[in-house]
């Protein structure tokens, strides 16, 4: 081979490279997915004044345990204390976790429901909302715009969603048995009393 055949299927390699290089640079996102960021300033004053409406009921304090939810502290929307969701939701009957946020528009069709289930079944059943986004306040006047008094945890990281294997949609409801182990995961949308009363029935048989 002459030396100019050499050099040309050297500058054909380099080309070939070049265009490569290029290529996979195309693939790549013009701009990168942002980092989560740092939890946002909380607005006390709005949050009290949330509360002072929403007249939350305080958080279970049941003394029996989740497995499922060992070591998962969360907060409780009505004082904004740490709750121990291990130790604090094992409550001798069965437990509704619903898991929510205030800018979902099929949970607030659903929490007036809960409400009703939980007047219908008394101490039979327990429920308890989860609010799963950072904007407490938010959360807590959304339950009381809409007349909704359940105990509800503050769950900003998602922590008990991802404790107890819960698809990533809201609403989602988790049924606890008596003992403290799931159930069942409902990864769906109630809009009647009844219909959360034959869910949970199926999920308990």
């Amino acid at each position: 081979m002459t030396a100019t055949g050499r050099w040309l299927i050297a500058i054909l390699v380099l080309f070939a490279g070049l265009a490569t290089v290029f290529a996979l640079e195309l693939r790549e996102p013009a701009v990168k997915p942002a980092e989560p960021g740092p939890a946002p300033t909380v607005d006390q004053q709005a949050l009290a004044a949330a509360r002072a409406d929403a007249r939350l009921p305080s958080c279970p304090a049941g003394t029996g345990e989740v497995p499922g939810l060992r070591g998962v502290v969360v907060g409780c929307a009505a004082d904004g204390e740490s709750f121990d969701a291990g130790a604090r939701l094992g409550l001798g009957v069965p437990v509704l976790l619903n898991l929510w946020a205030y800018w979902c528009g099929p949970c607030a069709q659903e929490l007036p429901a809960l409400a009703e289930y939980q007047r219908r079944v008394g101490g039979d059943v327990a429920v308890v909302t989860v609010h799963q986004d950072r904007n407490e306040a938010a959360g807590v006047a959304r339950l009381a715009e809409l007349g909704v008094a359940l105990p509800t945890l503050q769950d900003s990281e998602r922590r008990i969603a991802a404790a107890l294997g819960v698809p990533n949609v809201m609403p989602a409801t988790v049924v606890l048995r008596a003992d403290g182990t799931v159930a069942k995961i409902l990864p769906r949308d109630f809009t009647s009393a009844d219909q959360i009363a034959a869910a949970v029935d199926d999920a308990l048989r």
